[in-house]
This record gives structure tokens, C-alpha cells and sequence, in this order.
């Protein structure tokens, strides 16, 4: 039996992408801090000169899957962290805006196999998206930690490098995780023709 579980080590072999949302600036650059924080106190070279992060600056959340998208097709990163903040006004924007980024985020995975964190805030208020950025705590550090619990599970499912374990639950057996493998290809490869397909 196996047990696939992500870790927080061994992170200087990763490739990361970060892509921030310039509108509410004085929020997602805090996050930005606080996800660049968590990274490279595990290890990972955030400079934007190195060779383990790459940035990419989209004007609002909106565009945020779509950047995404083009970087997890590229093939070269582990993990994609998207990060943003979408405050409610007194108009419906708010509603359309945070439910098109999230269906489009989680899109973006399924459609590519590569790991895409949400790092949006969606607050009713300017003073709660701060709270969430660095007045209270940081989200940021949260959403760096799972690009790197996320990256280190999806190469071990698609590498097969899986920690022995006999516990009974959550277990995947061997057979059955060469399946999974297969069908998480095929699955990403049917996906890709039947959109290349499309208008």
C-alpha cells in the first residue's frame, strides 16, 4: 500500500510561476510578500534574476486565468500561485468577478495537470481584505505552502515516488497508482484535443 503526501523539503529542484493581479495593489503586494516569505524560507530562490520563480503582472483578477493557462502549458512549472483580491462595492461586479476567477483558477488545473493555487481575497470590505494581507496574518504564507505540498504530491503521483505505508486508510495501491497516472495523462491529453478542437 502507498500513501501519496506532499512535503515541504527538497524545494530547490521546483519551478514556480506567480501571477498577482495589479488591481488593489496595496493588497496583493503584501500577498505577494508573504507567499515570497514562505518560499524562500523553504529554500526556494524567489529572486525574479534566478531560475526558480518567474512573475507575471496581469491588470486585475479577471485576467488572472488566462495568464495561468499559458504558464502551466509551458511546461516548466511545478506549481502556479494566483494571486489577487476582489473587494465588494455596491454594484454586482463583485459576484461576477469572483466566480468567473475561481471557476477559471480551477479550470486551469484540471485542464493542464499543473497545480494552480487560489490566492484571491474576496472580502466585503477594503479593512478585511488587509486583515488577510498582513494586518492579522498573511495569506500569503499560506498559499506558498501549498504550491510546495502541492508540487512535491503531484511529482510523486506522476513520478510514482510514493512513501511505503501500511496504515489502512488513504491508501492507494500500487497497481491501482499506475492507473491513476494513466488516466490522469489521458485524461489531461483528451481534455487538450477536444479544446484544441474548439472555435
Amino acid at each position: 500500500m502507498t500513501i501519496f503526501e506532499g512535503t515541504f523539503a527538497h524545494s530547490d529542484s521546483f519551478r514556480f510561476a506567480i501571477v498577482i493581479g495589479r488591481f488593489n495593489d496595496m493588497i496583493t503586494n503584501k500577498l505577494l510578500e508573504g507567499c515570497q516569505d514562505c518560499l524562500k524560507r523553504h529554500g526556494v530562490d524567489v529572486d525574479s534574476q534566478g531560475t526558480q520563480v518567474d512573475y507575471a503582472w496581469v491588470p486585475g483578477c479577471f485576467e488572472l486565468p488566462l495568464v495561468a493557462r499559458q504558464l502551466a502549458l509551458s511546461n516548466r512549472y511545478d506549481a502556479i500561485i494566483c494571486l489577487g483580491a476582489v473587494i465588494r462595492g455596491q454594484t454586482p461586479h463583485f459576484d461576477y468577478v469572483s466566480s468567473e476567477v475561481s471557476k477559471g483558477i480551477a479550470a486551469v488545473g484540471f485542464q493542464t495537470g499543473v497545480p494552480v493555487i487560489f490566492g484571491v481575497i474576496t472580502a466585503d470590505t477594503m479593512q478585511q481584505a488587509l486583515e488577510r494581507a498582513g494586518i492579522k496574518s498573511n495569506h500569503g504564507w499560506g498559499y506558498g505552502m501549498n504550491a510546495l505540498e502541492m508540487a512535491s504530491l503531484m511529482r510523486q503521483v506522476k513520478g510514482g515516488n510514493a512513501t511505503p505505508n501500511h496504515y489502512a486508510g488513504n491508501t492507494i495501491a500500487p497497481a491501482t497508482h499506475h492507473a491513476l497516472s494513466a488516466s490522469l495523462q489521458n485524461g489531461i491529453s483528451s481534455e487538450a484535443a477536444i479544446e484544441s478542437d474548439l472555435p
